[in-house]
């Protein structure tokens, strides 16, 4: 028995700015605010252009959840 193949989304619901974090959340199972710090911290220690450009690609890159 093969088990559906898991798809990284971005959230509709769980989102503060695109849904990046909230869509590693739902597919980790993990707290989306734990995503938000690392990307917050990453921010911090990459002088923000570095984290700003990666998120900006996942932003592009990740569909949106599909749903209403």
């Amino acid at each position: 028995m093969n088990a559906p193949a898991r798809r990284l989304y971005r959230a509709r619901k769980d989102r503060v700015l695109a849904g990046v974090c909230g869509g590693f959340g739902k597919y980790f199972h993990l707290d989306p605010v734990l995503f938000r710090i690392f990307w917050a911290c990453f921010a911090l220690f990459s002088a923000g252009i570095g984290a700003g450009l990666v998120y900006l690609i996942f932003w592009i890159a990740t569909p949106e959840e599909p749903g209403s």
